[in-house]
């Protein structure tokens, strides 16, 4: 696919988990600063590694339909022992500012489902061509693409931390491919 500028996407929506949040460095930092004896590499990977079993379980359903931060809640409670920790205060938060916050919660469906994407453009009253999902991940934009999305891949190659690089090559399929946000806003011209 290649970026039409007569056709600009309306609405940008993006990936959270592993494309705007760095998820692995912050909870590798934060465990590093709060358990010194504790691998913090270790446990983000270890964390990340329940995020799929956990939908799948939903998904097929083995459990009932499960807010992700109670997943996440979840997949914590259970790998907190295994590190050798106790328990953690209810108080998590990011403080990320964002227009609108749409989330499976809403659609009640998990990404790859196409309500996932879909409801995106409904909920702006836009054909879907006219929505762009930012992602690091090719499977989402593949996904995104097959219900007619718009796609930027945005690079994170440490996204699974620096001893774990992963590939960031252009997929030509997508429509845009850049560096970072600054990177994607100056093929977009909003900068």
């Amino acid at each position: 696919m290649t970026y039409d500028q007569t056709m600009p996407p309306q609405v940008l929506a993006f990936d959270v988990f592993g494309t705007v949040v760095d998820w692995h460095g912050s909870v590798a930092r934060e465990v590093n600063a709060l358990y010194p004896g504790v691998d913090g590499d270790a446990f983000a990977l270890a964390w990340r590694a329940g995020y799929q079993p956990a939908m799948r379980r939903v998904m097929s359903g083995e459990l009932g339909w499960t807010l992700i931060d109670d997943l996440h809640r979840m997949i914590l409670d259970e790998l907190l022992p295994r590190f050798g920790l106790g328990d953690l205060a209810e108080a998590e938060r990011a403080g990320l500012p964002w227009d609108c916050i749409l989330s499976a919660e809403v659609f009640r469906a998990y990404k790859p489902d196409p309500a996932t994407y879909l409801g995106v453009a409904r909920v702006f009253d836009l054909n879907p061509n006219q929505v762009m999902l930012v992602a690091a991940h090719q499977d989402d934009l593949a996904a995104a693409r097959a219900c007619g999305l718009q796609t930027a891949h945005i690079e994170r190659p440490a996204e699974f931390g620096l001893a774990h690089i992963k590939d960031v090559s252009p997929d030509p399929a997508n429509t845009l491919h850049a560096r970072d946000f600054l990177d994607l806003a100056d093929q977009l011209s909003y900068s």
